[in-house]
């Protein structure tokens, strides 16, 4: 059963495969050039996988998704890692600005972005709460067809006409003053695409 109000083909996935695809999630933030003690949103933050490692080295984190059951598995990933200044949140990705009481370091979204329905709406709400030099990270799959991008044996993620290159993530940003600052290729499928405050020099 997938929460009402949850972003279209965004469902986490099993836990045996996205670990498989992910086996190292605290690298992944290293390769995109995530820093430490910074005041980071993981919006829609699902099961955690990724919140987890972003708390272990931010200064402050909010994890924001609006199916209550994964933020409780994000919860205990949290926990498990031993890992503190960590807030839950219960709400609607649109909504941000009324979610979040600190303005943010860094948004991070992953493997969700493809299926907001009014991105350029969402693209807003991630700009007014960024610092003037804050960024937006979304990590996306390859606009590969899907039969190609394989899991243990099986093709995974959404269907190819869902998917989204940087150029188009940029476009989709640009009405809110976003640019794409640079590309991280993150094998063996996905990209992060890093975007910044026009004005942020």
């Amino acid at each position: 059963m997938i929460a009402e109000g949850s972003f279209p083909a965004t469902a986490m996935p099993d836990s045996d495969w996205w670990s498989a695809l992910w086996p190292a999630p605290g690298r992944v933030l290293a390769d995109l050039g995530i820093e430490p003690d910074l005041d980071v949103v993981d919006l829609c933050c699902g099961d955690g996988h990724f919140t987890a490692a972003i708390a272990q080295q931010a200064s402050r984190v909010a994890a924001i998704d609006i199916d209550p059951r994964m933020l409780e598995l994000a919860r205990t990933k949290v926990a498990a890692a031993a890992a503190g200044h960590c807030t839950f949140i219960e709400g609607d990705a649109y909504d941000l600005a009324a979610l979040v009481p600190w303005p943010a370091d860094l948004v991070f979204m992953a493997n969700t972005f493809h299926g907001v329905p009014d991105k350029e709406r969402l693209a807003c709400a991630v700009a007014a709460i960024l610092k003037p030099s804050g960024r937006f990270v979304v990590v996306n799959w390859h606009g590969r067809p899907r039969e190609e991008t394989q899991v243990l044996g099986k093709p995974r993620g959404p269907m190819t006409n869902m998917r989204m290159e940087p150029t188009d993530v940029a476009a989709a940003l640009e009405p809110c003053a976003l640019r794409l600052e640079h590309v991280v290729d993150l094998p063996p499928y996905h990209y992060g695409a890093s975007l910044r405050q026009a004005d942020a020099g």
